[in-house]
């Protein structure tokens, strides 16, 4: 490739994410798991993982809860398809690693100081649901090391004194 088509394709600016976008390839990765697609399924939901976790690291004006919604959901998808594929252990690692990343976003530390007010609301908010995802996959499957410490993790940010807002 010569230096002038190079510039060209580096020069083309992409759209930044979206919701839409968002929605628009997860109801694509939900309909190719209904159709039994598991690899582009799988394919999917990382695709709509990814503009989550874009999304919440700037979310648009007014959608912080929104972003960490689809970002909730994308992992809990995937989740599922982990563990239809038979990897319980892939699907461990998803549900902690959602749960994980809404305690960070809950937590005043500097590497969250700059967070908008209204995104860390939204972590508190969505972190019952991956409190809730863990609890579920305890019931169904048994102990695992790492729910355990994801729970862990979540009572002491809760009981450390961290509030959803500050007065």
């Amino acid at each position: 490739m010569d230096l002038q088509t190079r510039t060209l394709f580096t020069n083309v600016s992409t759209p930044p994410p979206s919701l839409a976008q968002w929605d628009r390839v997860m109801r694509h990765a939900q309909v190719a798991a209904g159709m039994s697609q598991g690899v582009l399924a799988l394919a999917g939901s990382w695709e709509a993982l990814s503009i989550a976790k874009q999304l919440c690291a700037n979310p648009p004006p007014g959608r912080a809860d929104d972003c960490v919604a689809a970002l909730v959901v994308s992992h809990h998808n995937l989740a599922d398809l982990q563990l239809e594929a038979g990897t319980p252990d892939l699907a461990a690692g998803q549900l902690c690693h959602a749960h994980e990343t809404l305690l960070a976003l809950m937590q005043d530390t500097p590497s969250g100081a700059n967070l908008p007010t209204e995104l860390r609301q939204a972590a508190w908010r969505h972190s019952r649901e991956t409190h809730a995802g863990l609890l579920r996959y305890l019931a169904e499957h048994g102990p695992h090391p790492a729910i355990s410490r994801a729970l862990q993790a979540g009572c002491l940010v809760v009981f450390a004194g961290v509030s959803p807002t500050r007065h």
